[in-house]
């Protein structure tokens, strides 16, 4: 590994040498989380994103984590989705359906994705409705400090622009407090209809990882985690904090490679 080490108001920053060692380390992080919680509660409740961090999780398929990690205790779901046909190359469930669900023995049950049959604001709605359910069933955990979800792990990537999730720099539906999940019709990305959870739903998890990789996001990296001072522009993975839980960044070299705060290991 590059660099390890706690920025003082960003998280944990964790950078890796190659794409290959952040695979390995992911996979690894992802276990040790998933062991801890059934441990303590039983389950494992973890939301996925799309774009490439499902092949970046790929190592869970592979030995050892097929066998040693308990596939029965996840319960999936999805921090945003595109309001798609589940068998649409643009659909995040069809990406992890086909990257990792498929591969290992997850309850067919315990995988929650959105009812493509809907509109984006009904969908959301009714995903949101189904999320109730499961924390009142206390297969999800309620946060301490508000009425928000507290999700085992939420996992999300990272767009050049410095999106997050569904959430889009400058989007009225980053200023969304009163919902659990929202949806969105003018994704500046196709498609632009989707659906995605909140800011105080993220900021709510036990533990968020962020995952970036390659040079061209570089500079949204850089204006994401670095201190720039009062008039630092409001990027959604800048807005990524969460209140009473464990913020780390799985970045490789190109990615890390703008960063102010960070001396590389030789």
């Amino acid at each position: 590994m590059a660099f390890s080490g706690v920025h003082r108001d960003r998280g944990e920053l964790r950078i890796h040498e190659s794409v290959e060692e952040l695979s390995t380390n992911l996979a690894d992080y992802i276990a040790d989380l998933s062991e801890a919680s059934v441990k303590e509660r039983g389950v494992f409740a973890i939301a996925l994103s799309g774009g490439s961090l499902i092949g970046l999780m790929g190592k869970l398929c592979e030995a050892p984590y097929n066998k040693t990690v308990d596939w029965a205790k996840w319960y999936i779901f999805w921090a945003d989705e595109r309001v798609v046909a589940k068998n649409h190359a643009d659909s995040n469930y069809k990406l992890a359906k086909e990257g990792l669900l498929s591969k290992v023995p997850i309850v067919p049950s315990h995988v929650h994705s959105i009812n493509d049959s809907l509109s984006a604001e009904e969908a959301g709605d009714e995903y949101e409705f189904d999320i109730r359910q499961l924390v009142k069933a206390r297969m999800v955990c309620v946060s301490d400090i508000s009425d928000c979800p507290k999700f085992d792990l939420i996992l999300l990537g990272m767009g050049s622009d410095g999106h997050v999730a569904s959430l889009f720099p400058n989007h009225s539906v980053l200023d969304v407090k009163n919902q659990w999940v929202s949806f969105i019709t003018d994704s500046p990305k196709p498609p632009p209809e989707r659906i995605t959870f909140t800011l105080p739903v993220i900021n709510s998890a036990s533990n968020v990882v962020v995952v970036v990789t390659g040079e061209s996001k570089a500079e949204a990296v850089h204006l994401a985690i670095d201190d720039l001072g009062p008039n630092c522009p409001s990027l959604p993975a800048r807005m990524v904090q969460p209140t009473n839980g464990k913020l780390v960044w799985f970045l490789d070299k190109p990615a890390a490679s703008k960063l102010k705060s960070v001396q590389f290991c030789e």
